[in-house]
């Protein structure tokens, strides 16, 4: 099964990676890779996520990688990373949720 990440999702890693690199762009390398490393074994294990808790929809699911959550989609023939944020964050409070379109 295939990977992809959305626009949405890259940009949440671009934004993350940029934070974290003020202080040490060693560790902002290292946490991109090991997000990018985690993602990609979603392409074997697609199902290894757990359910995202504040969705009523079994296909989105998460994984977490250094207290951030990956959020992504199962679909037939991929797997679409949908955000990444921090686990601190309140995803049931937000109007718009990561795993809505448009």
């Amino acid at each position: 099964m295939r990977v992809e990440w959305s626009d949405f999702a890259r940009d949440d890693v671009d934004d993350i990676v940029h934070y974290i690199s003020r202080d040490s762009a060693f560790y902002a390398q290292r946490f991109g890779e090991k997000v990018v490393l985690a993602t990609r074994r979603l392409g074997d294990f697609s199902e290894s996520g757990r359910m995202i808790p504040e969705a009523e929809d079994k296909t989105l699911r998460e994984i977490i990688v250094q207290g951030y959550r990956v959020m992504y989609r199962l679909e037939p023939n991929r797997v679409l990373i949908l955000a990444v944020m921090h686990g601190s964050r309140d995803v049931a409070g937000r109007e718009k949720k990561p795993w809505e379109d448009g």
